[in-house]
């Protein structure tokens, strides 16, 4: 069979029909077994006792295989304490982050000044920016 991984790289796994799912994983993934997820026709194959054959996994059928993060890194030592860097709370702020949080603040001091200086904002304005909250809102919403 063909084991492809998410980088589209592929490896040649010789196995037998009565192989299991597990003896797979710790036949090519030796102390990663707990990490890897394997993925067969767009069903996760979760029951490490199951055979190939059982699952219909016949000669050149590829599974695409998956390290999981999470195992990954509850299973990863802890590092140096003398070479750690301060963590702030486990969220990294990048750009991406604080997107939401800027467009927010940005579309409340808009609103801010249509409330207080009502004069300076038309009438198709005012729709486009009632348009441009409700469509982040959403936006917001459906992210979270």
């Amino acid at each position: 069979i063909r084991l492809k991984f998410l980088n589209d790289t592929e490896e040649v796994a010789v196995v037998r029909p009565e192989d299991t799912v597990g003896g797979l994983k710790s036949k090519y993934f030796p102390g990663q077994e707990n990490q890897m997820k394997f993925i067969y026709r767009g069903q996760l194959l979760q029951d490490q006792g199951r055979t190939l054959r059982s699952l219909h996994i016949t000669d050149n059928c590829v599974i695409h295989c998956h390290r999981s993060q999470s195992a990954a890194s509850a299973a990863a030592t802890l590092p140096d304490p003398s070479t750690a860097t301060p963590d702030a709370g486990g969220l990294s702020l990048s750009m991406g982050n604080l997107m939401v949080p800027a467009v927010m603040v940005v579309l409340a001091v808009i609103w801010y000044f249509r409330i207080n200086y009502r004069q300076l904002f038309t009438a198709p304005a005012t729709v486009s920016l009632i348009g441009i909250t409700v469509l982040f809102s959403f936006l917001v919403f459906g992210m979270y």
